[in-house]
């Protein structure tokens, strides 16, 4: 049988397009985060077109996202506004290379259980730092760590718990023999009708995306800017609100990964 020619390492964009970025990864319920959807998967192709040329293999574009990653968070341990809007731009450009990776991987044919292993360990790590990179930034930066950066730990573990919530049921189902469940909302809403209409009245007040990478970066850049305003015009002390968002983010992490856990086995994601 004859095998089929390898693709070319130099595409067009409408032919980069049509194999790296179907119907069926661009529409996915849960797995496309909104940023995606309205104009990263539009710049990816051009980044993904530009790195064919370099061999780089998909994991190498994963691993480079998880560097990315942690280089952003990194970056929000140093108490200024414009480490704050360095981060922020930072986790841009991370979902931007998250979206190359699994373009690269579907050109070249080479998806793997690994690339979906590391992109789970590159947004566990960016996820759970961040906050903890925020203690530090309001802590003073890292020579003066202190209570902060406590709340800011605490915070991130409640984080990777949440984000385990989710992976665990497919741990599950694996164990006991069960197939990958479905993506789709029947399958995702719980038994109990009250805590479906709580579920559908947070579509008003989504505090539970909050510690996704992006919108994370993104409150903590508006908390800075506020505080920056506030504080030239002499309303509040310096850092003020960047403290409060800092307060505010353990529990909220708190009732997003208690709820999180509360929907999960109130579901039929183990049916």
């Amino acid at each position: 049988m004859t095998q089929p020619a390898p693709r070319t390492n130099h595409p067009s964009i409408e032919e980069l397009r049509a194999v790296a970025q179907p119907p069926s990864v661009v529409g996915r319920r849960n797995s496309e985060h909104w940023a995606g959807t309205l104009y990263l998967r539009r710049m990816s192709l051009y980044f993904t077109r530009m790195i064919l040329p370099t061999g780089i293999s998909a994991n190498g574009v994963t691993w480079l996202m998880i560097v990315v990653g942690a280089i952003g968070a990194a970056v929000l341990m140093i108490p200024t506004w414009w480490a704050v809007l360095a981060c922020a731009v930072l986790m841009q450009v991370q979902i931007l290379i998250d979206c190359s990776d699994g373009e690269v991987a579907r050109w070249r044919g080479t998806s793997s259980p690994m690339g979906v292993y590391l992109d789970r360990v590159g947004h566990y790590v960016t996820e759970a730092a961040l906050p903890i990179a925020l203690g530090v930034h309001v802590d003073g930066g890292l020579g003066s760590v202190g209570g902060w950066t406590t709340l800011g730990a605490l915070t991130g573990c409640l984080v990777l718990l949440k984000k385990s919530f989710g992976d665990l049921v497919f741990v599950a189902r694996l164990y006991a023999g069960l197939p990958k469940p479905q993506e789709s909302a029947e399958v995702a809403a719980s038994r109990s009708s009250g805590l479906r209409s709580a579920r559908s009245a947070l579509r008003f007040f989504p505090f539970f995306r909050a510690f996704v990478a992006i919108e994370y970066s993104l409150l903590t850049l508006a908390a800075a800017t506020l505080d920056v305003v506030l504080d030239a015009a002499g309303v509040t002390d310096a850092g003020a609100v960047l403290r409060g968002w800092a307060l505010l983010s353990l529990p909220l992490a708190l009732a997003t990964a208690g709820g999180f856990l509360l929907m999960i086995v109130t579901s039929r994601r183990f049916e």
